[in-house]
């Protein structure tokens, strides 16, 4: 079976992810739940409150000095009172500016930290989902995920709970302040606030469905940029002649993103300017009531200009507390999609309780009971009732028909999915209760898709066991059958490969992977059409290699060609998912039955 979801899947991959973000939008996010993670950090937060209350309180000094500078220093000419003044005023602002140093300091690592372990933690249980998981989904929308939704958080993770601790301690304490001088002043500074509050819940809401469109619009850019400059994209473009229509797909989703980038920005924007109109319309109103009859003389100079002085220090906190309140409802979208994916249930996860092997001491004793494995929306099982023995050290060949559930069968050994059903055994131990290193030591695969890293060769073979020696690393290639091409490259083993492995051929790229599974020495082999891509001298001498490799583990060989499974120990038929047939090469043939209509 050559992939757990045909062709038949591929016109719906739109109509999948646009089910996921509408599942990201309708994912609620509790402002709780994104306080838990903070708090690791609590202590530090702790400190930075600390030290925004006690810059707010000394910043509340300046007003009343004013005041002293203007009603008593300066009429009563008192230069030595006045000196203090200016020097009170003076170490204020130093004493301001270095509690702001060290605030900024905390909460910016405090918020990186947050932004690192959520990039982390989406980026290992990821790794913890089935194949399946990424067969239905795009790679560029995990890769927006974790860059674009996590990067677009950085600023309100970094900053939002030292701007809300220090614009609501400074709020509180320029209230009680304004109180002091005057009461009766405070009640018409104060109006202002029902109004502000309500047009901020309104332009926050805007803001959150916009910012749940452009995380969308900017996933599918990442689509286009995957598909379309990836080298495999790039040969598909250029020999379908598709380039054309791939610049109008991007050009167009790019400039969705501007519109929605402008809406983003002006979202409310006329509803905030006119609390900006208030806001300035205050102090003028404080003046003309300070100058009527009614209340002339009771408010002095001083007083006048150090209560102005603090309503617009009350002013910009209340707009800082308004405008991170906006960015906070509409980051919820973002963290509904970070979110989403962190909830996603481990498909392929690690035991509760493992059971302790030693994967140097399995032998490779492999038993399938009654196996079987329905793939999510699929309107039939891809295996069922697969019941096999295979001894430790025997060789295994699966054939059949495409889509028969060849590959699938080999992927269970590997854990690349669960079944649905019944258990695959490795030495008596259901594979489910090892842990998932101990598998992969254990268990080597080598497909007919083969995946190289950007490196040099030698970090390609060394990626299987990061402690391989230069050695060991030549003895994998020689069995391979690669190491006399590796050395008659000008740079050897420290040859570049190229993107997924295009500086070498189909056949060479096959051989390189069959010597980084070689390099790990695992008790069990599965060739899922491994030597699908050698030539026929070159197959005979890899297989060579195989069989001498193979003894004393192992070995399943999922193949089309029969020439390659004649001397296997059982060769197993699949039919739609069952077994048809098993037995020898010559007992099969001598069957007349469905191995026998394939070899013909």
């Amino acid at each position: 079976m050559a992939s757990p979801h045909t062709n038949r899947d591929i016109p719906g991959r739109g109509a999948a992810t646009v089910t996921a973000a509408e599942k990201a939008q309708a994912h609620e996010v509790s402002l709780r739940r994104i306080g838990r993670l903070f708090r690791p950090y609590r202590w530090q937060l702790a400190i930075v409150t600390a030290v925004i209350g006690a810059s707010s309180l000394a910043g509340l000094a300046s007003p009343f000095l004013l005041r002293a500078v203007i009603d008593t220093a300066l009429p009563e000419r008192n230069v030595r009172l006045l000196t203090w003044l200016v020097v009170a005023m003076v170490a204020v602002a130093a004493v301001t500016s270095a509690f702001g140093v060290i605030q900024t300091w905390i909460s910016t690592k405090v918020g990186q930290h947050v932004m690192h372990e959520l990039r982390t933690s989406v980026f290992t249980h990821l790794q913890r989902q089935s194949i399946a998981f990424f067969t239905r989904t795009r790679t560029g929308e995990v890769q927006s995920r974790i860059q674009n939704d996590i990067g677009g958080m950085e600023s309100v993770v970094t900053s939002t709970a030292t701007s809300i601790a220090s614009n609501l301690t400074t709020a509180v304490a320029t209230a009680v302040a304004m109180v002091a001088l005057s009461w009766r002043l405070s009640l018409i500074s104060l109006m202002v606030m029902p109004p502000a509050i309500f047009v901020t819940r309104k332009v926050a809401r805007m803001r959150r469905a916009i910012t749940t469109r452009q995380q969308r619009e900017l996933a599918d850019l990442n689509v286009t940029i995957e598909e379309g400059l990836s080298v495999n994209g790039v040969q598909l473009a250029k020999t379908m002649g598709t380039g054309p229509a791939l610049v109008r797909r991007f050009t167009d989703s790019s400039a969705r993103l501007i519109d929605l980038e402008l809406r983003s920005q002006l979202a409310g924007r006329w509803r905030m300017a006119s609390l900006s109109v208030i806001f300035a319309a205050i102090p003028a109103i404080i003046y003309l009531a300070a100058g009527l009859p009614v209340t002339a003389g009771t408010v002095s100079i001083g007083t006048l200009i150090a209560f102005t002085t603090l309503q617009n220090g009350l002013f910009r906190p209340i707009t800082g507390l308004l405008s991170t309140s906006v960015s906070v409802i509409s980051s919820l979208a973002l963290f509904a999609r970070i979110f989403e994916y962190l909830d996603l249930p481990a498909e392929v996860g690690e035991p509760t309780r493992p059971v302790r092997v030693e994967p140097a001491q399995i032998a490779g004793h492999i038993r399938f009971d009654n196996v079987g494995l329905t793939y999510p929306g699929a309107d039939r099982p891809a295996l069922a009732g697969i019941d096999l023995d295979i001894p430790a050290g025997s060789t295994l060949a699966l054939v059949g028909e495409t889509g028969s559930g060849k590959t699938t069968l080999g992927s269970l050994i590997a854990r690349l999915y669960d079944p649905s059903h019944g258990t695959v055994r490795i030495d008596g131990t259901d594979i489910r209760d090892m842990r998932l290193a101990d598998l992969a030591a254990i268990v080597g695969v080598v497909s007919q898709e083969t995946y190289l890293l950007h490196t040099t060769v030698r970090e390609n073979l060394r990626y299987a066991k990061p402690g391989a020696t230069d050695a060991e690393i030549e003895d994998a290639a020689r069995a391979a059958q690669i190491h006399d091409l590796i050395a008659s490259l000008p740079d050897g083993y420290d040859t570049m490969v190229g993107s997924r492995g295009h500086r070498f051929s189909g056949g060479e790229k096959q051989r390189i992977a069959i010597a980084r599974t070689l390099l790990r020495d695992p008790r069990v082999l599965v060739l899922d059409e491994a030597t699908s891509a050698l030539d026929t001298e070159t197959e005979r001498a890899v297989q060579q290699a195989f069989d001498k490799l193979a003894k004393g583990r192992t070995t399943i060989i999922i193949a089309h060609r029969l020439s390659t499974v004649r001397d296997a120990d059982q060769i197993v038929v699949l039919d739609h998912g069952r077994i048809a047939e098993t037995g020898d090469h010559t007992s099969l043939l001598a069957g007349q039955g469905r191995y026998a209509e394939l070899a013909a």
